[in-house]
């Protein structure tokens, strides 16, 4: 199991307001639990590829740039167990695993595919956000530099 991850929910407490309760960044808070698996790039990745059909292991571990096997059957049995894909083996030699969706893990593509949406709407203002940062950061960085060198 995950460190950080316990086998119970934990509902977080102390706060009678449900909003606030909603978004508590509390390590021990279910929601954030969930967050954090659901939201990790390989979930995200296993998510958006079982969309599409159902894989076998070999497949998703082929179309996944960079995944190890040990991380893949990680992040596979973490959405298993968290009821958001279904695993079927085949009684078969030599064995045959299918990963697939559940109806639960179909919406929460449906709610992926929105964010993936929104950053392909506004990836030209990020990037020239980012262009903007990184220019008045080497500015900021090459005033620093002179102040020290004027210091000594």
């Amino acid at each position: 199991m995950e460190e950080g991850t316990l086998k119970s929910p934990s509902y977080c407490t102390g706060t009678e307001d449900d909003q606030a309760r909603q978004w508590d960044t509390r390590e021990g808070c279910e929601v954030r639990q969930i967050l954090d698996r659901v939201a990790d790039k390989w979930s995200l990745l296993v998510i958006a590829l079982l969309d599409r059909r159902t894989l076998r292991f070999t497949e998703l571990r082929r179309e996944i740039d960079g995944i190890s096997q040990r991380m893949l059957t990680v992040t596979l049995r973490q959405l298993e167990r968290d009821g958001l894909v279904r695993r079927t083996v085949h009684p078969v030699v030599p064995p045959r695993v299918d990963y697939q969706l559940t109806p639960m893990g179909t919406t929460l593509h449906d709610t992926i595919q929105a964010l993936v949406t929104w950053t392909e709407d506004h990836q030209d203002k990020i990037a020239a956000a980012r262009a903007d940062y990184d220019q008045r950061e080497a500015k900021t960085g090459a005033y620093e530099v002179q102040a020290v060198i004027q210091r000594q």
